[in-house]
């Protein structure tokens, strides 16, 4: 802190003794031309000395960010003519700007980082990305102030030799210019000569020429990437989907909409994962399991408790009812109604504008596509442990055929794995009878949560007779007696654990292969790797959904296909970059934890300045009356300001209260906003008003309420 006030007392002194000493009246055009004679016979005498002390001068002038640096490179030209000139104001204006960036940088950026970390990281994102390129097109256009530029480019993570090359490149033309003119000051009569109409046009030309080069390095990038592939005369399609989960459903049927020509390739059953063996199927679970335990816990209501009896035979066939009931939503036929070729086979690339079919029959056959969009989801992610092939383990994609006949819930049920998924069955199957066992490597369950989540969770789980056992690996499988073990270990000690039944859920591992992806030497490793605009290395191939990340959710799917859609149709005249700024998600535990931007940990990590509203349900009318009074609303914002940074909320319906929150945060809209709509009443949305208004309440202008508790005892007088 000592060292920044004291750069900042040099750098204001030297600025006043700029000023108290007269020394602008040198860096003006008229005073130049009065005193150029006689510092052209000083320079005559003291070559040496008089480049050396224009030099530094130069520095300081650009470094401080003083009025006059234009005079100054007029003068170079007209003491040094026109190479020197041109030599001596390119590194010395260079040299100042860099001094003059590092300076805002050590003085200012860690105060604008800790006042507006969010927004400022973001802006660190694309200057990782586009710095040099945008730092070169605003050096080549005076309209912008370079004193300006240098200062604002301090702020961000721009690299220093990134700045300096970019800067001196830069302002090469515009130097060059004012050089040049400096050698005919005699004909100049104000700086309106140089900067004329015609020649600020030639800037701003200037300044385009990287947008055209960027599109000039782009094809040639193209040409590239391309090489050793021909491409079809005509098109069979303008879009081939492979993979008909969320991303690839989308994709095609806004394809379609708008009128293009899209086969959808599938070769498993249609609606992907969510519908045949994820969120589906769980959700119906889940609400089979809440019922059952609603009724064994009936004195809540004012009821009896009653033993449950049901046939988990029942229970599982009812969840193949819901598939069944939501499955003609995703059907061949109701995509070939609104105009996609859907095709039951197996997709392989074989170029960037080829796709081999194989149908089911064996028959194959070949599509030529002006574009792809691969969306082959993911599978559950199952790992290399001893014994675990003979284990008998079932994933949350198998289990649902695997105890389809069972009569009764699994008696031994191990979980292994405390994220969502886990946690979900977990809580359902000890909901209907089993004695469950989740197991976490992690410190914690569901570990992206803050820790007083995860607690509750924790905390609601073993209530409904889940035993946790976080902070255990596991190691192997074996049969001891008859009977399965699974061997986990927390460090130090090691104990088995008998089961029936097992559940893989630590985590789901994108489809990669068998598609031609690595044949075409497009990049993957956990995910595919594709740009802001969904492409891989080729621009016509692009990727939706799990398969590249960074989210595993139907709904963030079925988000970037809009924009794999958008760019492969229509990319050739307008781009559009994903936006995942405000992306919500839900667990559904009972009761459900949703979130949507920062939580405390996320903030604390990156630096972000928050203050923390909350709001118990305990204290909600609604609630109460439903006896469902566990949970909260917690509510990150910038410290005095309204500005909604992320929600937390643990309750009922939790995932659809999110949507208010997540509406404001995506149209910008803060909580007084939110204290300023009407809720029905008695309603679960009022935890969102009531949560405003405790934001209002911490945050009231108390001085100004004294004045106006004054006025009122002044009115009663």
């Amino acid at each position: 802190m000592l060292k920044k006030s004291a750069l900042l007392i040099v750098i204001a002194g030297l600025i006043a003794s700029f000023f108290i000493f007269d020394l602008n009246q040198y860096l003006t055009l008229a005073g130049l031309k009065e005193s150029v004679d006689q510092f052209s016979r000083y320079i005559a005498q003291n070559p040496v000395v008089s480049v050396s002390v224009f030099f530094v001068g130069y520095v300081a002038v650009t470094a401080l960010s003083l009025p006059g640096a234009a005079i100054l490179t007029l003068a170079a030209g007209a003491l040094f003519g026109l190479w020197l000139g041109l030599l001596l104001v390119s590194f010395a204006s260079t040299v100042g700007a860099t001094l003059a960036f590092l300076s805002a940088r050590f003085v200012f950026r860690d105060t604008v980082k800790n006042r507006f970390s969010e927004k400022l990281r973001r802006i660190d994102e694309g200057v990782e990305k586009q710095g040099a390129f945008y730092l070169f097109t605003l050096r080549l256009v005076p309209v912008f102030p370079f004193f300006l530029i240098n200062l604002l480019m301090g702020l961000t993570g721009l690299k220093t030799r990134t700045f300096y090359w970019v800067s001196q490149l830069g302002m090469l033309p515009g130097t060059l210019v004012f050089v040049n003119a400096g050698t005919q000051l005699a004909q100049l009569n104000s700086l309106s000569g140089i900067l004329s109409a015609d020649l600020i046009l030639s800037f701003v030309l200037l300044g385009i020429f990287p947008w055209i080069a960027k599109g000039i390095v782009a094809l040639v990038n193209r040409r590239r990437v391309y090489k050793g592939y021909q491409k079809p005369a005509t098109f069979d399609r303008n879009l081939v989907v492979i993979g008909a989960g969320a991303g690839g459903l989308v994709t095609s049927y806004i394809g379609a909409a708008v009128k293009a020509k899209v086969t959808l390739v599938e070769a498993s059953a249609m609606g992907g994962d969510c519908l045949n063996y994820g969120c589906v199927p769980s959700k119906a679970l889940i609400k089979s399991a809440k019922v059952a335990h609603q009724i064994a816990n009936a004195q809540d209501y004012g009821l009896t408790n009653t033993r449950p009896d049901f046939s988990f035979k029942q229970v599982i066939a009812r969840v193949h009812e819901v598939i069944a009931a939501i499955a003609p939503n995703d059907s061949v036929e109701r995509y070939t109604e609104l105009g996609v070729d859907v095709v039951k086979g197996y997709a392989h690339i074989v170029d960037p504008w080829r796709v081999k079919i194989r149908l089911d029959n064996g028959s194959e056959y070949t599509l030529t596509t002006r574009s792809i969009v691969v969306a082959t989801g993911a599978r559950p992610f199952v790992p290399p442990l001893p014994g675990i092939a003979d284990s008998g383990y079932v994933t949350s994609d198998t289990m649902w055929q695997s105890f389809a006949q069972r009569d009764t819930a699994p008696t031994r049920l191990v979980v292994l794995g405390g994220g969502p998924i886990g946690c979900e069955l977990a809580q359902a199957f000890a909901r209907l009878g089993s004695q469950v066992t989740l197991i976490e490597q992690a410190p914690q369950i569901m570990g992206r949560e803050d820790a007083e989540v995860a607690e509750f969770v924790a905390n609601t789980l073993t209530a409904n007779g889940v035993q946790l056992l976080t902070g255990h690996q596991a190691r192997r499988f074996y049969q001891q007696h008859g009977s399965r073990q699974l061997e986990v270990s927390d460090g130090d000690k090691s104990i088995c654990v008998p089961y029936d039944e097992i559940i893989v859920a630590v985590g789901r591992k994108a489809r990669l292969e068998g598609f031609g992806l690595k044949e075409l030497g497009i990049q993957f490793d956990k995910t595919i790797e594709a740009d802001d605009f969904l492409q891989t290395r080729f621009p016509n191939i692009y990727a939706a959904g799990d398969v590249v990340g960074p989210y595993q959710f139907t709904h963030v799917a079925a988000h970037q296909a809009w924009y794999a859609a958008a760019n492969a149709l229509f990319g050739t005249f307008k781009k559009f970059k994903v936006d995942y700024r405000v992306i919500p998600w839900t667990t559904f535990v009972d009761p459900e934890v949703a979130r949507v931007g920062l939580n405390e940990t996320e903030a604390a990590e990156r630096g972000v300045a928050y203050e923390v509203t909350r709001y118990d349900f305990a204290e909600l009318d609604r609630a109460i009356t439903e006896s469902a009074g566990k949970g909260f609303i917690k509510v990150l914002t910038p410290p005095g300001k309204d500005t909604i940074l992320g929600v937390t909320i643990i309750s009922e319906h939790a995932g659809d209260l999110l949507a208010e929150f997540v509406l404001a945060m995506k149209h910008k809209l803060g909580l007084n906003k939110i204290l300023g709509t009407i809720h029905a009443y008695p309603t679960w949305a009022e935890g969102a008003k009531y949560t405003a208004g405790n934001w209002k309440k911490a945050n009231s202008p108390e001085q100004l309420l004294k004045y106006v508790e004054k006025y009122h005892a002044w009115k009663r007088h």
